[in-house]
């Protein structure tokens, strides 16, 4: 074999091999860009969920303590009607 054409062949495959790095840099940054999305969308879909949860508590704690001052409320009238003490508005 020559050295032009050793030559010629050294350049096919350092072509070939810069233009499969190439490639593989390319399929990096998909990868990396896809995971990327993957996860912000993800944090949304958590961050939502956590704020829905967080109202749904809220709404919760707020009607129980509206029955729990109900109950007191009527457990105080209870006792002022049996000792006579409940005053008529």
């Amino acid at each position: 074999m020559s050295n032009l054409q050793q030559s010629y062949n050294a350049g096919q495959t350092k072509g070939q091999a810069h233009e499969k790095a190439e490639q593989w840099t390319e399929s990096a940054k998909e990868t990396a860009h896809t995971a990327r999305d993957k996860t912000a969308n993800a944090a949304q879909s958590t961050k939502e969920s956590a704020q829905h949860g967080q109202e749904q508590a809220s709404g919760f704690i707020q009607q129980t303590g509206e029955s729990v001052k109900n109950m007191a409320q009527g457990a105080v009238d209870g006792v002022k009607n049996t000792l006579g003490i409940n005053e008529k508005k």
